[in-house]
């Protein structure tokens, strides 16, 4: 048998990643790719890396610069995603407080308001596409608000949105890939949108993200303007692209699985169980990176200090080790401790916000719809291969 190769630019990787980590976990769980950077697919290795405080964050943005010549544009600073304690501590902190679970409640009201006028804007018509008029904008509409942001403005900024996230990619892309480019472009546009942003938050502040973070600023002890901007960029691209992919894979799933849709909207009730099955089973963020502070051992094997380890998620995740009959959907899973929104000290800020937002969107579509249904037999992926997500799901209903 032909040792495997990894290969994340391979198109039926992209429209289906699962049998390929099925085969790095069985043959080569520590695998080093010949594109530069090793691969975790072993559910006990990946919690391994995402818990060792040798395996940081920092280094990666002169990683990716030195290969790529993709540097952080001048006036643009790392966000908490890219930094380890102590700077990661203190920006989480700045803005953690607007995450808890307790904090977001209080959302839970106008979240229905908007999935309700989502919904009622095409239940006369028959069809739509899922992602674009309903994924989209619901936690689009939520982070614009909650950060201080124009929700009119959501087209103007969606294109620089996209662009850094498959940024995201450019590691496992050729050198002389435009997508970090276009990376660095699209951060670039949102910054200047942001200084516009803030300028008028300064002469004018509201009761919004956006104006205590510039009071923090103000304060002059708890964040540079750099930081500022990182962490305004990040608030609103990671704020809404992981929920877009939430609602969007969890949809696909339920409809490709009649039985266990059927079972959701017979008892809407285990809505939460389900939305961390759905979660699990084929999440919004495949992938996540570290790199070594000195050797370490994964797995048996020696990383050497420096060099990228990728723990990817979306494998961990299916690993039969951890979760019995991996590859079935069962929306009431026993013990279902999946790491979709990582772990350690980089667990996913707006968990609770997702998981709330996915929870009442799924289940005021199934309500709503009674009839929905898939209108295409192969549902578009994005050229995506850290967020897995749709480019378009059309439903009848």
């Amino acid at each position: 048998m032909a040792a495997v190769q990894f290969n994340p630019m391979d198109p039926e990787f992209v429209a289906d990643p699962y049998p390929m980590y099925q085969r790095l976990r069985t043959e080569d769980p520590v695998h080093h790719s010949p594109l530069g950077f090793w691969v975790l697919t072993r559910y006990a290795d990946v919690i391994t890396s995402l818990r060792d405080p040798r395996l940081i964050k920092e280094p990666i943005a002169a990683f990716v610069a030195a290969r790529f010549g993709m540097a952080v544009p001048p006036g643009l600073g790392l966000s908490m995603l890219d930094r380890d304690p102590p700077d990661h501590t203190r920006l989480r902190g700045l803005v953690s407080k607007a995450f808890t679970p307790k904090a977001l409640e209080s959302l839970r009201p106008h979240i229905q308001q908007i999935v309700t006028g989502l919904l009622d804007k095409v239940e006369g018509h028959g069809e739509m596409d899922l992602i674009e008029e309903f994924a989209y904008p619901l936690p689009v509409i939520v982070i614009c608000e909650m950060l201080g942001v124009p929700v009119r403005d959501h087209e103007r900024f969606k294109q620089w949105g996209l662009d850094i996230a498959r940024g995201l990619d450019a590691i496992m892309l050729p050198p002389d890939s435009e997508v970090g480019k276009r990376s660095v472009t699209g951060r670039r546009a949102l910054a200047e949108y942001f200084r516009e942003l803030i300028a008028e938050r300064r002469a004018a502040p509201r009761d919004d993200m956006l104006s205590a973070l510039i009071a923090a600023e103000e304060a002059g002890d708890k964040l540079n303007e750099e930081e500022l901007l990182a962490t305004c960029i990040l608030l609103l691209v990671a704020g809404h692209e992981t929920t877009v992919n939430l609602i969007g894979n969890g949809t696909l799933a339920l409809l490709r699985h009649p039985a266990e849709l059927r079972r959701l909207r017979d008892d809407p009730g285990i809505i939460g169980a389900a939305v961390e099955e759905l979660l699990r089973f084929d999440g919004p963020v495949q992938r996540t990176a570290r790199i070594p502070s000195e050797d370490v051992t994964i797995g048996g094997r020696t990383i050497p200090k420096g060099e990228m380890v990728m723990p990817f998620l979306g494998a961990a995740d299916r690993d039969p080790a951890q979760f019995p009959d991996p590859d079935r959907l069962d929306l009431t899973r026993a013990d279902n401790r999946h790491i979709a929104f990582g772990m350690g000290i980089h667990f996913c800020l707006g968990a609770p916000l997702a998981r709330m937002e996915g929870q009442i969107a799924i289940n005021m579509l199934l309500k709503r719809l009674p009839k929905l249904a898939l209108a295409t037999d192969k549902p578009e992926h994005r050229q995506s291969l850290t967020l897995r997500g749709l480019q378009s799901l059309p439903v009848s209903f």
